[in-house]
């Protein structure tokens, strides 16, 4: 059962990257620009769209059964059920816009959250006991299909920045579109240096001294460049920490995120010197034909559609869930604090949306933020700040 819930994760995989050159060729296809008909490409990709996101949901249901409870318990399953929600969050706004360059912009996206989900351990475990309520499968599937349905936002504001940022000049907004676009680079570099060492069979075992005081091993499988608090080396040829961060601080996950940095920075320079021009500069021909009022509106919507389910999954279902397994509604955790300031900054989105006429490139950039904003939940918060909801 387990071995047949990965075959169809990989099967979605790789249906979503031919859906995407797919996608792509329909842009490129003259004879249906400007009409509603969907061309030969873009039917089909939309077809292997649907058959991958079957696929997964096959993943979604074989693990559960396996597993016997809901397989969003840790940051693999939930990760790969965020970029499966994405995936659905695409097909229905992309059924009713029928814009094939959202789905050049979008899949890549979804692929890109599942690689990284593959890079934690996959592995079945029993659910600790603050986890083994029915509230697992409704509070988190609820949040992440919340957070996909606002990660198409991001999808539509790249693609509208891409289009209007001019780039024959250096401008804050030239700047901090690269900037997003290396974001996504480093993601790849992070599935790409973990792959790398995984391939080579990289350990290194250290001692360390956790917050409890107690003396405990971990095991790293990347070079320390980032140490535990009071590490000891216990593998012979292996690299000692360059620095050594407190307790608090999850040392060993922040080494993969500054690994992570480094080979994407590494791999945005290899870029730049193929193409040299911008990342941005190198997508413009793929969005110069775009219905920019049309991609304002995809966004737009996504976040209406979005915010609602995001604030039942991620705060009401998470309060109601709090208050039984921890007898208290709200007690600043990091996850619950990052989840209030996502929630509060698209409630801000909509206010400026609604009341101040933030449209166009003012409203694609507060897109881009909210995606960043949830990026940090997901990646940092996740990984680098100890709490309480650290087992994710």
């Amino acid at each position: 059962m387990v071995q047949l819930s990965s075959n169809l994760l990989y099967i979605a995989f790789i249906l979503y990257l031919l859906a995407t050159f797919l996608f792509s060729g329909a842009i490129k296809d003259k004879r249906h620009r400007g009409e509603k008909k969907l061309s030969k490409f873009a039917l089909i990709g939309f077809i292997l769209t649907i058959i991958g996101f079957v696929s997964q949901s096959g993943y979604f249901i074989t693990r559960w059964i396996a597993a016997g409870h809901a397989p969003v318990s840790n940051l693999f399953e939930f990760t790969t059920f965020f970029g499966m929600m994405l995936v659905g969050a695409f097909i229905v706004i992309f059924s009713i816009y029928k814009t094939p360059v959202l789905g050049v912009f979008t899949l890549p996206i979804a692929v890109l959250i599942i690689a990284y989900a593959s890079m934690f351990p996959r592995e079945i475990s029993p659910l600790i006991p603050a986890l083994q309520s029915n509230w697992l499968a409704i509070h988190v599937t609820t949040a992440a299909a919340g957070q996909a349905i606002l990660a198409v936002s991001f999808a539509a504001g790249i693609i509208y920045l891409i289009r209007v940022v001019d780039q024959s000049k250096k401008t804050k907004s030239t700047f901090w579109l690269e900037a997003t676009m290396f974001g996504l680079i480093a993601t790849l570099g992070f599935v790409i240096i973990l792959s790398v060492f995984s391939a080579m069979g990289y350990e290194a075992k250290f001692d360390w001294v956790n917050k409890h005081g107690e003396q405990v091993e971990e095991v790293y499988h990347l070079p320390a460049l980032v140490g535990l608090h009071e590490n000891e080396l216990k593998t012979d040829n292996r690299l000692e920490p360059l620095v050594e961060m407190p307790a608090i601080i999850n040392a060993k996950k922040l080494n993969t995120v500054v690994w992570s940095l480094l080979t994407g920075a590494v791999l945005y320079c290899f870029l730049r010197l193929i193409f040299r021009k911008r990342i941005a500069h190198t997508l413009q021909p793929l969005v110069k034909n775009v219905n920019l009022d049309l991609v304002d509106e995809i966004g737009y919507r996504s976040v209406l559609i979005g915010f609602p389910v995001f604030t039942l999954g991620a705060l009401i279902f998470a309060m109601i869930w709090a208050q039984i397994a921890w007898t208290r509604f709200w007690g600043w955790d990091p996850k619950e604090v990052w989840a209030l300031i996502t929630w509060l900054f698209y409630a801000a989105f909509l206010h400026l949306r609604l009341s101040r006429g933030w449209h166009g490139e003012k409203s694609a950039w507060l897109a881009v933020i909210g995606f960043i904003i949830m990026m940090f939940n997901l990646i940092v918060v996740n990984l680098v700040i100890a709490g309480l909801h650290s087992y994710a």
